[in-house]
């Protein structure tokens, strides 16, 4: 993989820009989609254990003959899993079903405020980190304060937070704390599950360069230095997302693309979602 497609985390693990997510994938169709994921060029693959795909996720991996350090694999803490054992044994339970010895990021999956064991959950995190059990710990849909009560209540600064950001919700007060601490923003429906595509703005510039309006947002993300990982099972799509080398925006352009913010969330509110399973 060419190294400009690699961001580095605080503790200099460097983690693909481009990855493949496989929210709301059947499971059976999971092996499949992500071992054509990995054929394209993809890197970098994103799951959880409430999606109840990743012993398709770990199987492609495994088939694909890649060499194990060669895949980024992230994968999450349940909701129904908070706390300080529980967290402990549903990483080796989320391990078994990869069938991986390791994974490269592990997230907290959602602060889960209504039960309130989010900083257990995370300094459970920090232990599996100390031992050398992952290579990176971070967080996913965590708002500014439940950032802020990690940082007085735990030793290590998440190294990635994964949240809902596309064009027309930006969360830019979030994007910036985390900017702030070194946190590298992972953008989950990056897209906007469609909402933000048939935009003028986005559909003019896609037609000035040849592109797609996905390949457009994409490119935004990646010029504002986000981590992406669109969700197909669509073959044409799945090559599309991950084709991007071949344009770039100019600052007009990713301005403009910018000034979409609407405050469209799409994705459940981290204040209360609270869903354990999510499918």
């Amino acid at each position: 993989m060419n190294t400009t497609d690699l961001i580095t985390l605080t503790n200099g693990v460097r983690i693909p820009q481009r990855g493949f997510g496989v929210f709301q994938v059947p499971p059976a169709e999971t092996q499949r989609a992500v071992e054509l994921a990995l054929e394209i060029g993809y890197r970098h693959i994103d799951t959880a254990a409430a999606y109840n795909n990743e012993a398709g996720v770990g199987a492609a991996v495994r088939a694909s003959g890649l060499p194990r350090e060669d895949v980024f694999v992230t994968t999450k803490l349940r909701n129904g899993e908070h706390g300080h054992e529980s967290a402990l044994k549903a990483y080796d339970d989320t391990l078994q079903r990869l069938g991986l010895d390791y994974a490269d990021l592990y997230l907290v999956h959602w602060p889960n405020p209504s039960v309130d064991r989010y900083v257990e959950s995370w300094q459970a995190l920090e232990h599996l980190y100390a031992q050398e059990r992952v290579r990176a710990i971070g967080v996913s849909n965590f708002l500014p304060e439940h950032l802020d009560r990690l940082a007085k209540e735990s030793e290590i600064t998440p190294a990635v937070n994964q949240i809902e950001v596309h064009p027309s919700f930006q969360q830019h007060e979030l994007t910036e704390l985390c900017r702030e601490r070194s946190i590298v923003i992972e953008a989950y429906s990056p897209l906007g599950q469609g909402i933000d595509l048939d935009h003028p703005a986005v559909t003019g510039i896609a037609g000035r360069h040849g592109v797609t309006p996905a390949q457009v947002v994409l490119r935004w993300h990646l010029q504002l230095g986000h981590v992406v990982i669109p969700k197909s099972v669509n073959p044409d799509r799945i090559r599309s997302n991950f084709d991007l080398d071949g344009f770039m925006l100019a600052e007009d352009e990713v301005a403009s693309i910018s000034a979409l913010e609407a405050g469209n969330r799409v994705g459940g509110d981290p204040r209360t979602f609270a869903l354990s399973q999510i499918r």
